[in-house]
């Protein structure tokens, strides 16, 4: 004799139907912006909270700091690469190194020829960061203005 072995208030899984909800998910990410998880319900676009004023003012600063920063960094990095070079041209023409300049010119060729076979892999990835700096720059045009003319600002300093 066969017995099931069915305990009160629980039912069969098979015998209910299940209902599921539809969710159109471009409706809810368009109500549900991922910042706004993050940082807030007072977070979005820059434009959205401050005063052109005081978005040229963060911006001219941030531009300030990253042209005198850029302009650091470059002249430290020139001087080094620059004095590596005076350095080796000096020991070259005294006699202490010897450099196989046909053997340079080989391998510079071969680094270019690999670089260009990169630089064509690496296109579809280099377009799509354009095309978002792009956009961010046009929904935030009045802090990227100020930034522009404080990195110019920073680089004359």
């Amino acid at each position: 004799m066969a017995t099931t072995d069915h305990r009160e208030g629980q039912e069969d899984p098979e015998s209910e139907d299940e209902v599921y909800e539809v969710v159109d998910l471009t409706e809810y990410a368009r109500r549900h912006q991922w910042w706004s998880r993050v940082f807030g319900s007072n977070s979005g676009p820059i434009a959205e909270k401050y005063s052109v004023a005081t978005q040229i003012v963060m911006g001219g600063v941030t531009g300030w700091c990253a042209g005198y920063l850029f302009q650091r960094v470059g002249k430290i990095a020139a001087t080094a690469v620059g004095g590596g070079f005076l350095l080796l041209q000096i020991a070259n023409h005294s006699g202490y190194v010897q450099v196989d300049w046909k053997k340079v010119e080989k391998d510079v060729n071969k680094a270019k020829k690999h670089l260009k076979k990169r630089a064509n892999k690496a296109a579809p990835e280099i377009n799509t960061f354009i095309e978002e700096a792009t956009d961010f720059v046009k929904r935030n045009i009045v802090v990227s203005s100020g930034f522009v003319g404080g990195f110019f600002l920073g680089l004359a300093s």
